[in-house]
């Protein structure tokens, strides 16, 4: 069976679904076409099973990408206060949990359903559990104007428009896949290196031994790598560090590199262990009334012999070696814990070789890439999904 459409999208995620639903409301006759048996699997996982599905101080500055400046026209051109428009206006409770993070009072899949509404306003027809065999760019019917053939294993179908919103490696259990890197490859589009991001560290076996036994301890700190820092809890686990403030960094990180870790923000910690100088205590002692008993006890293992002692016999010069110790901590990872607990893939297809206003390959007419697929990475929080919506609205205005 064939059948023709106007724009055919791979991919029924966030990104592929907001540009169904653009590109219908302009009346073109859109196919959306996906893998999976369900719609948006990644919506109805993320935030909790509750989306965080926007972040109200997003910004180009919350991206990673070779070419930072990339993401500026489809974010300004579809902001969080438009995504939050179309949430009130299908009457979806939510709330600000931090840091701008915008979450559904209910669940997740109030977002799927939103989209798919809008999907069936537009007017926009759905394949799920179709697998594409393939994709090629031919003259059709004698004419002129190549057209794209997808072939899957229900039908055939001819577009003037073809997206790929096929997202990128993480979390494969759910469907996750390189197809959308392998159409950029067929049509001749480079595409930066991948990496797993937003995801745990795992430590090397010398930190493994030390800290394996106070997993689920959590301590708010500041991680830093390469010039980036972000504050917010730390938690250990049985095969090394997660919690936000490593996912964040997670981004950043390369191999063999440190994380730098201050494990007191909020003091100076010179005054602080001044303020003591008079104690009988033990460092170990002292430090457990401001940071976990069970971290510190593994912590002071790491410390030369002659630094456990009371607080009254250390001089001047050892106070600022402790206070460095405390506020720049050093883990080296041995990698991360990979695509299957990453949230997203980090790189993906040359933003040098997309239209920054359209999202269309410049040498390919008619082949847009939106979404996890590009080499763009927002930070945690809700700024991937947002990333997801602006690139989507982008594509649907020109498709």
């Amino acid at each position: 069976m064939k059948l023709t459409k106007d724009v055919v999208i791979i991919g029924a995620g966030a990104a592929g679904m907001m540009c169904a639903i653009e590109a219908g409301k302009r009346g073109r006759s859109v196919l959306l076409i996906d893998h999976a048996t369900k719609l948006a699997e990644k919506i109805r996982i993320s935030g909790g099973g509750r989306c965080n599905f926007t972040n109200l101080h997003t910004k180009p500055e919350n991206f990673l990408s070779s070419n930072p400046h990339f993401c500026r026209s489809a974010l300004a051109r579809f902001t969080p206060q438009d995504f939050i428009a179309l949430i009130e206006k299908h009457g979806i409770s939510y709330h600000e949990k931090k840091l701008g993070q915008l979450f559904c009072d209910d669940s997740a899949q109030q977002i799927i359903n939103m989209l798919r509404e809008e999907c069936d306003a537009a007017e926009v027809a759905l394949q799920m559990h179709a697998k594409v065999e393939s994709v090629s760019h031919v003259c059709v019917n004698d004419k002129i104007e190549k057209q794209f053939v997808i072939k899957t294993d229900h039908n055939t179908v001819i577009s003037q428009s073809l997206v790929i919103a096929t997202g990128g490696l993480s979390i494969p259990k759910i469907g996750a896949s390189a197809f959308g890197y392998q159409v950029a490859e067929q049509f001749g589009l480079s595409a930066k290196p991948l990496r797993p991001a937003l995801v745990g560290l795992t430590f090397a076996p010398q930190d493994l031994i030390a800290f394996v036994d106070i997993s689920g301890v959590v301590i708010d700190a500041v991680a830093s790598c390469n010039g980036a820092s972000f504050r917010e809890n730390i938690l250990f686990t049985h095969r090394g560090l997660s919690g936000p403030a490593i996912l964040q960094i997670s981004s950043y990180w390369q191999p063999y590199e440190a994380i730098h870790i201050n494990l007191l923000p909020q003091y100076n910690v010179v005054n602080l262990l001044s303020e003591h100088r008079r104690s009988a205590h033990l460092i170990s002692s002292l430090l457990t009334q401001y940071l976990p008993k069970r971290f510190i006890q593994a912590w002071v293992k790491s410390l030369p012999t002659n630094a456990i002692k009371p607080m009254k016999q250390f001089n001047d010069n050892e106070l600022q070696q402790m206070s460095q110790r405390l506020t720049n901590w050093q883990i080296i990872p041995s990698g991360t814990v990979g695509y299957k607990k990453a949230e997203v893939t980090q790189g993906g297809v040359d933003t040098s070789q997309l239209s920054s206003k359209t999202m269309e390959a410049k040498q390919v007419p008619g082949l847009y890439f939106i979404g996890e697929v590009v080499d763009v990475t927002g930070h945690l929080g809700g700024f991937n999904f947002q990333w997801a919506w602006s690139s989507g609205h982008a594509a649907g205005q020109y498709v």
